[in-house]
């Protein structure tokens, strides 16, 4: 039985899928602009994607941080690349940004969004540059009350001003998925004395409204839009709580902290931005960047690779416990990392080819050799979670949202039968090679002087562009599988300018990439996977992905009211990409990894949903 929301759900799903069949696109461009509600709540202190926000309007700190962390002292963090610009929002420099601008991992140091994220619920926001916000309950509209206190760091105060500003600096010369912020707003305007109401029109979904608090606010006055898609050094005015301070072209950036930082007291910034000073240095590589940390010159390292967290930490600092090793078990979704194919390459625009060479890849052998058999199969790109289909066979929600599109899922994943193969571990399991062939048969490929040809002769052959020494390693593992079927892989490893400008450009065949994912996936699956994102320049769609399926389950899953609705759709989605056979699944870990000197330390007791957060710790010689 379905509730109201849920058959609305369904009905618009198919509403607009038949719409895109019959191509009547310029109909929803003329249709009548969402009204808001009359129905509004009061002014409320956060909002929550799903459900409502677990901290009261009185809450005083985040429980992950501690209010009475010491502030002071110094951190150095360490990355693998370079960089040549402080604009993080524009095409040019997308992937050679200065880290800590705004940064997932260091915290958003200079710019700030209207709204912060909570480390402990899957999406949740509280007000940071926004004093409070107000919408209804259909969310067709937002509107953002800005903080009276909120500055920017030469003093002036933010407004409302700066707020539009951004937002149509952002559409005009900015980079998706800035640029694509208003697509689905009908009016911005300022209301009452400063505050900004966003209207939105019939494209809008029930994420934008988060999506639109938690984009990065510049200042009007620090900006000229005329010389903003350029790449520059040139210090910036932000509201956050450190400014840029020394900058070493490629090699290193430091951030001070500033002392009238407006909103160090706010209940979001308890306990966080504890250093007087960030420094983040960079590394031509990940054993150089280990290197450093090794001798001091990098004080916390994220270690994503097993066999250095087993093997790598055998020096004088470690064994004498002044280098510490923490691990965190995962609250979150598996993630996908694996290799993906490029399917706007010919040869891997027939699925039966791309299964075949999904199956190929020997993960009990890669797992038993190379990495002490410590990983996990990746199934899902929801695995260990209630978002997963994994083991789990289709609801009736989930096959209504699939009925349009009868062919997008096979039937072992929509069952919930679908498992890879497990091999001998030998590297050669003739049974895995057998159900491979037949696909590679059926797709027109045949053995011809040991080599894997189509019906007009073409060597089954393509190229994966690799990044580092454990990507290539992984790489030659592949590759070692694929050959006795007479398919020629070769790898190239390329330096990262390289790899981030033809990345930028879909200028490959296979990459290897990580997908993360959360417990609260939305627009952000647009960029990676719809056919806007296709053939966007500069999109995370590496995959090249153009599915009205793949669409519609997005759409589903943007517009669900009800956590079982939004549960549903995100699980249809999943069945959708693996059936597509996008990416060749590899692995995962169960746990995060985070070495570190025990100079810096962070709060003990809750971690956060996410594992640690780098913003929360602090130096213990701070204040001594």
């Amino acid at each position: 039985m379905f509730t109201t929301g849920t058959a609305e759900l369904v009905r618009r799903v198919r509403r607009r899928f038949t719409a895109a069949c019959l191509g009547v696109l310029s109909v929803l461009m003329i249709a009548p602009l969402a009204i808001p509600s009359a129905a509004q709540a009061d002014p409320v202190h956060a909002i929550a994607m799903h459900g409502k926000p677990a901290l009261p309007p009185d809450f005083t700190h985040f429980l992950y941080a501690n209010p009475k962390a010491p502030k002071g002292g110094k951190v150095s963090y360490g990355v693998v690349g370079t960089f040549d610009s402080l604009n993080p929002f524009i095409l040019k420099s997308m992937r050679t940004t200065a880290r800590g601008v705004i940064d997932q991992d260091f915290g958003n140091l200079v710019y700030e969004p209207l709204m912060m994220r909570s480390q402990g619920e899957p999406f949740t926001l509280y007000g940071l540059l926004a004093k409070s916000v107000e919408w209804d309950d259909d969310r067709t509209f937002i509107q953002f009350n800005i903080n009276p206190d909120a500055r920017w760091s030469d003093g002036e105060p933010v407004t409302a001003e700066d707020v539009i500003f951004t937002f149509e600096l952002f559409r005009d010369h900015g980079r998706p998925p800035y640029s694509n912020r208003l697509d689905r707003v009908a009016k911005m305007e300022k209301v009452g004395d400063n505050s900004v109401r966003f209207t939105f029109n019939e494209d809008g979904n029930r994420e934008i409204p988060l999506i639109i608090a938690f984009t990065p606010i510049l200042p009007k006055h620090g900006i000229d839009p005329e010389t903003f898609e350029r790449s520059t050094l040139k210090p910036i005015v932000g509201s956050g709580p450190y400014t840029i301070g020394k900058v070493e072209l490629g090699e290193r950036i430091t951030f001070e902290r500033n002392p009238e930082y407006w909103a160090k007291d706010l209940p979001v910034k308890r306990g966080l931005d504890n250093y007087d000073t960030i420094t983040i240095e960079y590394f031509l590589s990940e054993n150089t960047l280990f290197e450093a940390f090794k001798k001091g010159v990098i004080d916390i390292y994220p270690d994503g690779a097993v066999t250095n967290w087993l093997r790598g930490y055998d020096f004088p600092a470690a064994r004498e416990k002044r280098v510490i090793k923490e691990s965190y078990k995962r609250q979150t979704p598996s993630g996908m990392f694996g290799f993906v194919f490029n399917t706007r390459r010919p040869v891997f625009q027939d699925k039966a080819v791309r299964k075949a060479l999904t199956l190929l890849f020997d993960f009990e052998w890669v797992n038993k050799n190379l990495y002490e058999n410590v990983y996990t199969r990746t199934q899902s790109y929801w695995q260990g979670t209630m978002l997963s289909s994994f083991k789990r066979s289709a609801s009736s929600l989930e096959k209504q949202l699939l009925a349009p599109f009868p062919d997008a899922v096979d039937p072992d994943i929509m069952d919930g039968s679908f498992r890879l193969p497990v091999t001998d571990a030998s590297g050669r399991d003739r049974r895995v090679q057998r159900a491979a062939f037949d696909l590679l048969t059926e797709a027109g490929y045949t053995i011809k002087n040991r080599q894997l040809v189509d019906e007009n002769g073409r060597v089954l052959a393509f190229e994966v562009m690799t990044q580092n020494e454990g990507q290539e390693k992984l790489a030659i593992a592949y590759q070692r599988a694929l050959a006795p079927l007479g398919i020629k892989m070769t790898i190239r490893t390329v330096d990262d300018a390289q790899y981030q400008q033809r990345t930028q450009k879909f200028d490959y065949d296979m990459i290897i990439k990580s997908y993360p994912s959360s417990l609260s996936p939305g627009i952000e699956q647009r960029g990676r996977w719809s056919s806007m994102a296709k053939d966007l320049p500069g999109s995370f769609n590496f995959a090249g992905v153009a599915d009205p399926a793949v669409d519609a389950m997005i759409d589903a899953m943007l517009n669900a009211r009800e956590q079982e609705e939004f549960q549903a759709a995100v699980r249809a989605f999943d069945r959708v990409l693996l059936s597509g056979y996008y990416v060749v699944p590899t692995y995962h870990l169960g746990e995060a990894y985070l070495a570190h000197w025990d100079r810096v330390t962070g709060p003990s007791g809750m971690t956060p949903l996410y594992g640690y957060y780098l913003p929360s710790w602090w130096d213990k010689s701070a204040g001594k």
